[in-house]
């Protein structure tokens, strides 16, 4: 009788869940939102909004027309910066007016002289602002060239002027800073997230809708069959879908090295899907209609996702902060993708995130199996 019971409950799941998937076939808005998710989403966040520079546009007014001031037109090159256009000074407003450059460097006459005598030239420097992505990062870039410039014409040689300290910089698993390599997978975790809350409330809450978990209601199924059904398939579509995105666009388009096991990760998600998917059915339950089900994610999503270390290092949080966010499935979650897919980790160094997506995943999901009772009781 109980392997019955058993059998009777796992083909209640699976059908339940299978009734699921067709119900997200039939949503066209749904479909475009996951496809757009892992895909445009992903490629427009790895490449838009530079943290770095990245060709910009530069011009130069040399009216000192020495050899240091052609030797400081000649350090700027890409990728950082474009060729350096060489203009005049009547020029430069017009070019700054209409957007043709992002910094115009003005050298004034007699700057090699100043120099050599000991003085200290000023330098004009105009940045056109209202690129923000490259104007705020890109005066520290032109000071630390232009210092540079300046100290090795002094020395008449460069590179053996004694120095205290020699800092050798060596940079680990993205040597050359590249945005993309973190702006994709990080785009692809918070999506993880995001997607499975979103796609199992809207189900939850079409049925109330639509009035159809009232049928199930008469039928011979328990709230624990549905909650697992809606879990196992919604998880399921994001879980497909991330490992495209991953296959696809990260390592594809973006040609990303992945360092770790593609396949460690993608257990990882299903046991994060497991937490955020239980996290999904308790906030349509606790909403009445799809747009306060919208409201609620909003105050839920952006905590998750911008307090998890996945935008900003935990690290530089304050300690209340890092202390209450361990609660949170995102914070393991972002700690063993990031350790999986950036430096190449096993299960040996990330069981314990593992584990604790595991047991927060457990308390949501009968958190919610306890409300989804009694509101179904309250309905029946």
């Amino acid at each position: 009788m109980q392997r019955y019971l058993s059998l009777r409950t796992a083909t209640n799941i699976a059908r339940l869940g299978i009734k699921e998937l067709w119900s997200l076939a039939r949503d066209p808005a749904m479909l475009v939102l996951i496809v757009y998710t892992f895909s445009i989403s992903i490629y427009v966040a790895a490449t838009a909004m530079p943290d770095s520079l990245h060709n910009a546009a530069i011009a130069i007014v040399d009216e000192d027309g020495s050899p240091l001031s052609a030797r400081i037109a000649a350090s700027f090159y890409p990728p950082y910066f474009k060729t350096p256009e060489m203009i005049s000074l009547s020029q430069m407003d017009v070019g700054m007016d209409n957007g043709d450059y992002t910094f115009v460097l003005d050298i004034p006459p007699d700057f090699q002289r100043d120099v050599l005598a000991g003085r200290s030239p000023a330098m004009q420097l105009n940045v056109d602002a209202t690129r923000m992505s490259q104007a705020f990062t890109g005066n520290s870039y032109i000071l630390d060239i232009i210092n540079a410039e300046v100290s090795e014409f002094l020395q008449r040689y460069r590179g053996t002027a004694p120095v205290a300290v020699d800092l050798v910089l060596h940079t680990r698993f993205n040597s050359n800073l590249e945005r993309a390599w973190f702006g994709s997978i990080m785009e692809i975790i918070n999506n993880v997230t995001m997607l499975s809350i979103i796609l199992t409330g809207a189900a939850l809450i079409r049925e109330r809708e639509h009035g159809t978990i009232e049928h199930l209601l008469v039928m011979p199924v328990t709230p624990l069959e549905i909650m697992l059904a809606k879990v196992w398939s919604m998880g399921l579509i994001v879980l497909l879908a991330a490992a495209a995105a991953l296959l696809v666009i990260v390592q594809g388009a973006l040609r990303v090295p992945i360092q770790g096991s593609i396949l460690l990760f993608l257990l990882v998600a299903a046991l994060h899907l497991f937490a955020t998917t239980s996290m999904g059915i308790f906030m349509a339950m606790l909403a009445r209609s799809m747009p306060q089900f919208g409201m609620l994610l909003v105050l839920v999503l952006l905590p998750l996702q911008l307090l998890s270390g996945g935008s900003t290092p935990r690290e530089s949080m304050p300690v209340f902060v890092q202390d209450v966010m361990l609660a949170a499935p995102t914070t393991h979650f972002v700690s063993a993708a990031q350790a999986i897919l950036y430096r190449g980790a096993g299960i040996s160094v990330i069981w314990p995130q593992m584990l604790a997506i595991a047991v927060i995943g457990m308390i949501l999901f009968f958190a919610s199996l306890a409300r989804f009772r009694k509101t179904i009781g309250q309905m029946a």
